[in-house]
């Protein structure tokens, strides 16, 4: 996904810029690695809890839920792998060529992890209201573990490719390590932005567009008259929306950067300032950072559940003795809200 430009640019701008001993270079470069730690820290700590959540509350355990999970462990690698790799390249470090693109493909990997889980949300929930009496059937537990690990063997797939050749070779074994000193640009533009981004970008948006249609179409009439189909489309639509929010800015923090890789590479003569460069790769990996609070904000089992988590496990009090049994811990049951 537009991973490429995250980490891209973020390596890239201070691989084409020299540290400058200046007093206002160097308060740049302290700015953005205070805020990109405080980014890795809200990220981390933010979505451990969703995974949590889906681990705890049975009530989660079902499709959708577990594509969730896997964006969070994507959001949980981009604070932990991704920032940190991030801040390392743009001091441009003198080390071992190769491992310097092992590192930049490694942050190219957990960001398209993100973007392929938010695309298996989508066709998860355009299937639950394109086909509700078949989607028990569909979504198997096999199916899903296999959707899961054809996400992360995709990004594995595309993060790793200029491993195997698709990069700026050097000849010498040491060299200032920066993300484009050894990933071109056109495999950023063309392979990572242009075909595993923005295709994928316009399929969540065409899906989640048939979603809210369904859903509208449905509910103008009278969701055909079943009973408690008129409940069952109007929870879809109040939750198509808060997983379309997700997406919706995804969207507005990667194709900032994306575009700046785009204006890289058509046109090098054009100089973008270190600082826009800076934010558009905070910006970046702050949607990382998001996604807890959406959730928290706008799906109530998620509040819920987070609060019971603060409550037991971070400021030890005892469990509610009429704890929800949806809520509570090793539930051999998997309760079906959707």
């Amino acid at each position: 996904m537009c991973p490429q430009g995250s980490p891209c640019p973020a390596s890239s701008s201070p691989i084409n810029v020299t540290f400058n001993t200046s007093q206002v270079m160097g308060s740049i470069d302290v700015i953005y690695i205070s805020a990109e730690c405080l980014v890795a820290l809200l990220a981390a700590l933010g979505n451990i809890p969703v995974v949590w959540a889906v681990k705890l509350n049975a009530a989660f355990h079902n499709t959708t839920m577990y594509f969730i999970a896997s964006l969070a462990l994507a959001d949980i690698a981009v604070g932990v792998f991704v920032v940190p790799l991030a801040v390392l390249v743009s001091l441009q470090v003198s080390i071992p060529f190769h491992f310097c693109l092992f590192l930049c493909c490694l942050m190219v990997v957990f960001t398209q992890a993100s973007i392929l889980s938010l695309l298996a949300i989508a066709i998860d929930r355009y299937l639950r209201v394109k086909l509700p009496i078949r989607y028990k059937i569909i979504s198997t537990e096999r199916r899903i573990w296999g959707a899961l690990g054809l996400c992360w063997s995709l990004s594995l797939l595309v993060g790793l490719t200029p491993m195997f050749g698709w990069n700026k070779q050097r000849s010498a074994p040491y060299h200032t390590c920066g993300f484009t000193s050894v990933i071109r640009m056109d495999y950023m533009v063309y392979f990572s932005f242009f075909a595993w981004t923005l295709i994928p970008l316009s399929i969540m948006c065409a899906l989640y567009v048939a979603v809210f249609y369904i859903i509208r179409t449905k509910l103008s009439q009278g969701a055909t008259g079943a009973r408690g189909a008129g409940t069952f489309y109007g929870k879809e639509f109040r939750k198509a929306k808060s997983l379309a929010l997700v997406l919706f800015l995804f969207a507005v923090s990667w194709l900032p950067l994306c575009i700046m890789n785009c204006v890289l590479y058509f046109h090098p003569e054009y100089k973008i300032p270190k600082p826009w460069i800076f934010l558009g790769i905070l910006l970046s990996h702050a949607n990382s950072a998001m996604n807890p609070v959406v959730y928290a904000c706008k799906i109530k089992k998620f509040k819920t559940t987070y609060l019971l988590i603060l409550r037991t496990y971070i400021l030890c009090r005892k469990k509610p003795q009429a704890m929800p049994s949806s809520y509570r811990l090793n539930t051999p049951a998997v309760v079906d809200t959707e």
